[in-house]
């Protein structure tokens, strides 16, 4: 399927949801959503029947597609008298009873308008006449069996007449006399061709084509036989109002149509049922009177779904008005003549009539039903898809049609590969969403499987502009389906493709703050679901790191979801402790650092909830510290660089280095200290639903107290040549950590991390390196001695 398709459908989806307060216009003949959705059809037939010379296999596409435009065509042709109230008009007993010189047409109208089903069936009937094929037009003749003709006068020149079985008379019942007799090779081939294409000219509605091609076959009796089959019509006599100058005094004055209709109808059935007939000729005259005697005969000859409803269509149709035309003959002049009219009639009890009406419905459907398991000889079957829609829309069943594809979808009964389901999709997706617009009912939890296998299909087709259009149908559950969307765009979209994204869903009824704090939280969901958990040992963090997965990406950038808009800053905010918790927990402190970047520096300046926007401040502290580290680590390493150039390097070039590395080492031994004597990632949780949480930060406390402890030592005392008192603060720090107040001791007490151990291991070498220039006291360095 082209991808123009989906546009196209979309494009006319959003324009009819922008007047759907306009039931006119979405109804609209023309310009309404129906046609303009056949009409999208049609434009895409053309173009693959013009491919279909170069390109294989389009065949079942096309007549997919086609079924599809001839459903919009249908559904165009019913809905709009079912949504909107029929117009008062008199009964044809009440137009007898004012006038019973009323012709048979305008009775028979009358009747159809009286009858909610009776007009529908009429509606479906031109609709299956409209979307017939094209009847085979038969060779032209110059005359009337002139082989036929030539060669009986040439038999009879030569005295051997009627030797070839030939007819000896010109006259049309010449071959039904029973004698065997029959025409010349070519005007038999000629005589089926022609009654094939009356047949098929009656079986599309296009009675004044077949009266045409009878004429110019020099057969004016068969044009006769057909125009007998319409009823009588004299617009001078009629009451119907009729608008100005639409009609001229010659034309009220002149009749029309059949005034013996009945008689002509017996001789037609008689005809039909008539043995001495070929068959093409008994289905002509069975079509022209379509009976229940004539009704066997349809059905034998009908070889598509489409055909055998016309068949029970038009037997229903024309029984039906038939049986009531017959009732009004004592008051009809044209039905009864004069004694109906002095006789007059008496009306049925309405109670009579209403049950009448309703066990003629109950016949019509119980027909009708049987269409769902009829064989078929062409075309596609009864049980297809389109065909059962088509049969359910008919029967105003449009709530079990949608729950019966939904089910077929929820049970896989599609192959999800094949052209045939995403078209269906798109059909069912558009169906739902056009009776939505047109206040038809259509069951919810049927709507939202279908409309999300659609979205599936979009999403596989590529077409991520048209999602927030489709999601935002889905009502309730709109947000949830939109965000699956965004969510699954992963790391294909960049940060101006998700904003654009995003903005889509406003554009279609969305709350687009609910989306985006919806995304984020569907893509840490997914990310938590894909990481590993954090109840391992405690993690390494002295070791290189590689770079960020593409898990661990997916989680980092789902906090762009949430800094769009400063309406969501305080989801954000919240987000953001969530991943960096998860990274620092993992002992993954560059990937955390590469968040920072990605958060607005507004995060900063929230303070509710309180405890949230506390461990935020947290977090920016520890890589403040963590980013001064670097810059002492970085200025270390210039040391020998000096060392190096020896006396190359001037005193004044040294001494600034020196400067800048004791300020450096101060900073970060402030920063340290500080926050080890703070209540850093401490927090007081009363709820048992932060339990979670609490161990997260207790792991983050364990892995990186004693790292900065660790550090902070190791840094002092390195510089101890070149600074000496950062000997003492080294010895000063174990002061720190050994203080009960803040109970550092207790963050290295864990499994994996940096121990105690390590940490007096460390202190011990701090003591010693204080005997180094001589003594035996081990606290005179921190005496200051």
């Amino acid at each position: 399927m082209a991808d123009g398709l989906y546009a196209s459908c979309a494009e006319v989806l959003s324009l009819s949801q922008s007047i759907k307060d306009d039931l006119e216009a979405v109804l609209d003949p023309e310009t309404g959503f129906a046609p303009r959705m056949r009409q999208i059809c049609d434009d895409q037939l053309e173009e693959l029947e013009e491919e279909a010379g170069s390109r294989r296999g389009l065949a079942d596409e096309i007549d997919l597609l086609r079924l599809e435009a001839n459903t919009w065509g249908l559904l165009q042709a019913l809905l709009p008298a079912r949504k909107t109230e029929p117009p008062n008009t008199q009964t044809a007993r009440d137009l007898l009873l004012e006038n019973p010189y009323t012709p048979t047409s305008t009775l028979a109208q009358a009747i159809i308008q009286a009858s909610p089903l009776f007009s529908e069936l009429i509606v479906v009937r031109d609709w299956l006449h409209e979307t017939a094929p094209p009847p085979p037009l038969p060779e032209a003749t110059t005359g009337y069996w002139k082989f036929t003709k030539h060669t009986i006068l040439q038999g009879l020149r030569t005295g051997h007449a009627n030797k070839d079985g030939l007819v000896l008379e010109m006259d049309p019942d010449a071959v039904n006399r029973g004698d065997g007799a029959g025409l010349a090779a070519d005007d038999a081939s000629y005589e089926k061709s022609l009654l094939q294409a009356l047949y098929g000219y009656v079986r599309a509605g296009r009675l004044d084509d077949a009266v045409e091609v009878s004429r110019r076959a020099h057969q004016p009796w068969r044009a006769a036989s057909i125009r007998g089959s319409l009823l009588f019509q004299w617009k001078a006599l009629s009451t119907e109002k009729k608008p100005e100058d639409d009609e001229d005094e010659d034309d009220l004055e002149t009749w029309s149509g059949n005034r013996n209709r009945r008689l002509w109808k017996a001789t037609c059935v008689r005809a039909a049922l008539s043995p001495s007939l070929n068959d093409q000729e008994r289905l002509l005259f069975a079509s022209l009177a379509p009976t229940t005697q004539t009704a066997p005969l349809l059905k034998a000859s009908s070889r598509t779904w489409e055909d055998h409803l016309w068949a029970d269509i038009s037997v229903i149709c024309e029984d039906k008005a038939s049986r009531e035309l017959s009732r009004l003959t004592p008051g009809s002049f044209w039905e009864g003549g004069v004694e109906a009219v002095d006789k007059g009639f008496s009306e049925a009890p309405k109670a009579q009539r209403i049950q009448e009406e309703e066990a003629w419905q109950r016949e019509v459907v119980t027909s009708l039903e049987k269409l769902k398991s009829v064989n078929v000889t062409e075309g596609q079957p009864a049980s297809h898809p389109y065909h059962y829609s088509q049969l359910l829309i008919i029967l105003d069943r449009s709530d079990q049609l949608l729950e019966s594809f939904s089910e077929r979808l929820q049970n896989d009964a599609y192959d999800e590969n094949n052209f045939e389901y995403s078209a269906m999709c798109r059909f069912f997706a558009h169906l739902c969403l056009f009776l939505q617009m047109i206040d038809i009912p259509v069951p919810p939890m049927a709507t939202q499987v279908i409309l999300e296998s659609y979205l599936e299909v979009l999403e596989e087709a590529g077409q991520r502009d048209l999602i927030a259009l489709y999601a935002g149908a889905l009502g309730d559950n709109a947000v949830e389906r939109y965000a699956a969307f965004l969510v699954s765009l992963a790391l294909s979209a960049d940060y101006n493709e998700r904003q654009l994204a995003l903005t889509r869903a406003n554009e279609h009824g969305l709350n687009v703050e609910r989306v985006a704090i919806v995304t984020a939280e569907r893509t840490i969901e997914k990310s938590f679901s894909i990481l590993p958990t954090l109840n391992e040992p405690l993690p390494s963090i002295i070791n290189l790191q590689p770079p960020a997965s593409e898990a661990e990406t997916f989680l980092l950038r789902s906090i762009e979801w949430t800094t769009y808009m400063d309406s969501t800053y305080e989801v954000a905010l919240e987000q953001a402790t969530v991943i960096l918790r998860y990274f620092l927990g993992a002992g993954r402190v560059q990937v955390a650092q590469s968040l920072l970047p990605l958060l607005p520096v507004e995060l900063s300046s929230i303070s509710d909830p309180e405890e949230i926007a506390t461990e935020y401040l947290h977090y920016r502290q520890f890589f403040v510290i963590w980013e001064t580290i670097e810059k002492v680590v970085e200025c270390q390493s210039e040391e020998s660089t000096f060392m190096a150039q020896g006396t190359g390097a001037t005193r004044e070039a040294k001494a600034a280095w020196l400067a800048e590395y004791r300020g450096l080492i101060d900073q970060v031994y402030d920063q340290i200290v500080k926050l080890l004597t703070t209540e850093w990632l401490i927090a007081d949780f009363e709820s048992t639903d932060l339990d979670r949480r609490k161990r997260q930060l207790v792991r983050i406390r364990q892995i990186y107290i004693p790292e900065l402890i660790l550090r902070l030592h190791h840094t002092l005392h390195s510089s101890r040549k070149l600074i000496p008192e950062n000997l003492k603060r080294a010895l000063e720090l174990a002061n720190v950590v050994a203080d009960s107040r803040y109970r550092l001791y207790e963050d290295f007490m864990n499994d994996g991390g940096r121990t105690l151990a390590e940490y007096l291991g460390a202190v011990r070498q701090a003591v010693l390196a204080g005997l180094e220039n001589g003594g035996s006291d081990p606290f005179r360095v921190v005496a200051g001695l």
